[in-house]
C-alpha cells in the first residue's frame, strides 16, 4: 500500500480521550432516556459534573429494567429476503478498519468458564459440528445507521446446553481477541435468534465482521454483538462491557 493510500490514525492524548468518552457517554445515555427521566434533568447541562452523572446512571439502569420487563423470549425480530441484503455491508468497531486483529485460526480455541459443567475449550471444527441456524436480519447501530445481513452459526442456547451451563444464571459474558468485552442477560442468550455466528453471506466469517466467531442478536443494538470472541463465561455477577462501563445503556434491547 502506498503512503498516499494509507489512512491517517487519529491519536488522542489520555485527557483528550477521557473528555471525548465522557461527552459520548452523556449524549448516549441522554438519548436513551424515557420522557419521565428527561423531565428530571430540566435545567441540567453537559457540564454539571457528578450530580448529573448520578442521575444519568440511575436513569440508564431504570431503562435496563424496563427493557428487560418488556422483552419476550419467543418474539422474533423481523427477517428479510436475500434481495434485501445490504451490499456492501458496513464495517463498524471501536477502532479503524486497518486495526482489525489477526487471529491464529489453526490454533484458535474458544475458552469456556464460569457456572458451566464442561470447561474444555472448543475448536472451530467442534463448533461447526453443532446444529446450525441461519438468519437474514437487520443490525441496528446506536450511531443511527442499520444494515441487513445473512448470518449462520450455532444457536447460543444450543452451545450453553452442550457445555452444561446453569441457565438460571443472570448473565453470559464475552471476552474478545480485539480486547473488546460485553455481556447479555440470560433471557437474550436463550432467544432463538441469538447465535454464535461462524458464517456471513454463506461464507466463513470475514475478518472485518468478527472472524472466527461473533455474537449475532437482532434483538440488541449493534455494539452488543461482540466480534472475535475468544471466551464465553456464565455468571451471576454483573460483568459490564467495554461501552457499558463508559455509560452506555447495558441492556440495549430493540
Amino acid at each position: 500500500m502506498t503512503d498516499e493510500k494509507k489512512r491517517p490514525k487519529l491519536i488522542l492524548e489520555p485527557d483528550q480521550r477521557k473528555q471525548l468518552v465522557n461527552v459520548q457517554r452523556r449524549l448516549m445515555i441522554k438519548s436513551g432516556l424515557t420522557l419521565g427521566a428527561v423531565s428530571m434533568l430540566t435545567g441540567c447541562n453537559m457540564q454539571d459534573g457528578d450530580d448529573v452523572d448520578k442521575v444519568l446512571w440511575a436513569m440508564s439502569r431504570w431503562n435496563d429494567r424496563v427493557q428487560s420487563w418488556l422483552f419476550s423470549g419467543q418474539k422474533l425480530a423481523q427477517t428479510y429476503s436475500a434481495d434485501q441484503i445490504t451490499k456492501p455491508f458496513r464495517f463498524n468497531a471501536y477502532y479503524p478498519e486497518y486495526n482489525v486483529p489477526e487471529i491464529d485460526i489453526p490454533n484458535y480455541r474458544l475458552e469456556v468458564s464460569g457456572k458451566v459443567e464442561k470447561k474444555a475449550p472448543w475448536t472451530l471444527q467442534q463448533l461447526q459440528q453443532l446444529p446450525q441456524s441461519s438468519q437474514i436480519t437487520r443490525l441496528i447501530c446506536i450511531e443511527g445507521w442499520s444494515a441487513i445481513g445473512q448470518w449462520s452459526g450455532v444457536p447460543l442456547k444450543t452451545f450453553l446446553q452442550h457445555v452444561g451451563a446453569d441457565l438460571t444464571c443472570k448473565y453470559v459474558g464475552f471476552k474478545c481477541d480485539d480486547r473488546y468485552y460485553s455481556s447479555i442477560d440470560m433471557a437474550t442468550a436463550l432467544h432463538p435468534q441469538t447465535i454464535l455466528a461462524l458464517d456471513f453471506g454463506g461464507k466463513p466469517l470475514p475478518p472485518d465482521f468478527g472472524y472466527p466467531l461473533r455474537l449475532r442478536m437482532p434483538t440488541k443494538l449493534g455494539f452488543k454483538n461482540a466480534k472475535h470472541i475468544g471466551a464465553i463465561f456464565v455468571t451471576d455477577t454483573y460483568p459490564g462491557g467495554y461501552w457499558e462501563d463508559q455509560g452506555y445503556n447495558w441492556y440495549s434491547g430493540i
